[in-house]
């Protein structure tokens, strides 16, 4: 069942939602060669418990991290650890923060120190995919035409989608309905009304689309290798389009 949230529980979403893009950025000032990804989650966590809140993933279907820091062909799910962060990588920071009973979600991906013009143009990309599916959004339009907007972005770029992850409605809990997909159709799935709360996040892949998870049974990596990219933010149906809830 989708749920439509009324003003005051938007209320609340966008304090949660200001809280994980700030953690997410707090997070992001320690991006740079030499640092591992286990010290940038502790930092992530610590600035959500900071203000009375919880991280969104600590323990949540068993994840034992309270960021997912992914790392060039690294897709999603990356657990932080000892990985240490060099020159020439990306690294995908996908958070979330829980509080006074509502959910943020969000991810952005960041070069460490100088990278290729091609990984640039990938993350680049990504964010672009981004918005033009929320440039769709307006009420009684369709997921699909979410969907449309990001997969046609991606492949005209000579990039591929992620189609086992998909974005999803967020709000009292991290996953509601409904998912919204990266690939699609215009005019296609669930009408969007306003109160709608729904996490949009393209997952790119420079390569192949073929992804694979490793024995940890979290970290889903591309099969060939190819560096990978996300861009998400929650973001709420309204009136007469949409409002970023995770954006500073």
């Amino acid at each position: 069942m989708i749920k439509l949230k009324n003003s005051l529980q938007l209320t609340k979403m966008q304090d949660s939602c200001k809280l994980t893009i700030e953690a997410l950025l707090e997070g992001a000032q320690a991006i740079r060669p030499g640092v591992t990804t286990e010290e940038i989650d502790r930092r992530i966590r610590h600035y959500i418990e900071k203000y009375g809140a919880t991280p969104s993933f600590l323990n949540y279907g068993g994840f034992p991290k309270s960021s997912c820091i992914s790392v060039n062909e690294v897709v999603i799910h990356g657990i932080p650890g000892n990985r240490i962060l060099k020159e020439g990588d990306i690294v995908s920071l996908d958070v979330g923060a829980h509080l006074r009973g509502y959910h943020g979600d969000c991810a952005r991906t960041f070069p460490v120190g100088k990278i290729t013009e091609s990984a640039a143009r990938l993350i680049e990309v990504t964010k672009q995919c981004f918005y033009d599916g929320i440039a769709t959004i307006h009420p009684q339009s369709r997921i699909g035409d979410i969907s449309a907007a990001v997969q046609h972005t991606a492949e005209s770029n000579g990039f591929s989608v992620v189609r086992e992850y998909v974005g999803h409605g967020v709000g009292e809990n991290l996953h509601e309905e409904p998912d919204v997909p990266n690939y699609g159709f215009a005019g296609h799935g669930p009408r969007l009304y306003p109160g709608m709360t729904i996490a949009v996040e393209p997952m790119i892949v420079a390569g192949k689309r073929q992804i694979r998870q490793l024995e940890d049974g979290w970290t889903v990596v591309t099969c060939d290798g190819s560096l990978a990219a996300h861009y998400e933010n929650t973001v709420a149906v309204t009136g007469d389009g949409v409002k970023i809830l995770t954006e500073v």
